[in-house]
């Protein structure tokens, strides 16, 4: 698929959505753009913004197979993954797949499943697959989780661990609405549900297309170098305890191709990098106590400050503007 195909593709794809998700361009774009990029993204904010209803509308936006998952804190691993299943006609143990077996999969508030629960998914997001008694299982391509989970709210929920935010591509936080788009909510939202009359735009094959086509865009020396300084400069900065990941470059890198693609453009730009830090850096990283403070509930927003204050720092290394 050429660029221009794909630029028409992500249009469709976004107004789609955003039949759905009003006034929240920016949202909807980068979790198209993690999409594309074949990350994973996580949804977070506090409930009734919209979460599981941009996670719906994007996948119901795709002809793929979609499944979703009610995080909660009797869900077992095995609900996730699947079980091994005696078959006595046969005498022989079968695999019945658990509802990780899809194209894109919904984890809703996934804060709320115990831990043994959420390390069930290590292996899946990272390597496309699932071991279930000795046997690998691959997961079908495209393979994406899009999780929610409500930062605020605590209670009977149990945090992420830094190994398991960090193999979420990006995070986002979807934010109130404005006075006029609440108050067509209200209008379109009293007879029905907006979800009932989203079909797909785009087939299943033209999003492999449209992901081949965003692996395939052109990132310059002198960008790559410019994503290894802003990631090495968290490492280093005396406001963070804890750095982004080797695997946060990389992800960073695919995440601005995949921008580029939905763009029409056939290479990155530094601007690229800079609009998508916030949202592939920030939930990797962990502040120090020393400037915690009353953030200690929730240091979303503390630590996204440091990230744009470390990119607003870092200078654009000569020649990253160049086109291939």
């Amino acid at each position: 698929m050429d660029l221009a195909a794909v630029e028409a593709s992500a249009r469709a794809i976004i107004r789609n959505v955003e039949t759905v998700i009003d006034g929240k361009h920016a949202a909807v774009k980068t979790a198209l753009t993690v999409l594309l990029a074949e990350g994973h993204l996580l949804i977070e904010d506090v409930p009734g913004v919209g979460k599981t209803m941009l996670a719906k509308a994007l996948a119901k936006s795709v002809h793929c197979t979609v499944s979703r998952i009610q995080f909660t804190p009797d869900l077992l691993p095995s609900d996730v993954t699947g079980v091994s299943v005696f078959n006595q006609f046969d005498r022989r143990f079968e695999f019945k797949p658990g509802a990780i077996f899809a194209n894109i999969v919904i984890g809703d508030e996934i804060n709320r499943a115990s831990p043994k629960t959420q390390s069930a998914l290590l292996e899946c997001m990272e390597e496309r697959q699932v071991t279930v008694d000795g046997s690998t299982y691959l997961l079908p391509p495209p393979f994406t989780v899009v999780a929610t989970q409500n930062p605020i709210e605590m209670e009977g929920t149990y945090a992420l661990p830094e190994a398991q935010r960090d193999r979420f591509m990006a995070r986002i936080s979807m934010g109130y609405p404005d006075k006029e788009s609440e108050l067509a909510m209200l209008d379109s939202r009293d007879t029905s549900s907006p979800l009932a009359g989203i079909t797909a735009v785009v087939s299943g094959a033209q999003l492999r297309g449209m992901m081949t086509a965003a692996r395939a865009v052109f990132a310059s020396g002198a960008v790559k170098q410019y994503a290894v300084n802003l990631v090495r400069a968290t490492r280093e900065d005396r406001d963070l305890r804890l750095g982004a990941s080797p695997r946060a470059t990389l992800q960073l890198i695919r995440a601005a191709k995949a921008q580029a693609a939905l763009n029409g453009r056939e290479y990155v730009l530094p601007d690229d990098i800079d609009s998508l830090a916030v949202s592939v850096l920030g939930h990797r990283l962990v502040a120090s106590t020393r400037v915690l403070g009353h953030h200690h509930q929730n240091a979303t927003p503390l630590i996204d400050e440091i990230v744009t204050r470390i990119v607003d720092a870092t200078p654009v290394p000569i020649g990253a503007q160049g086109r291939p």
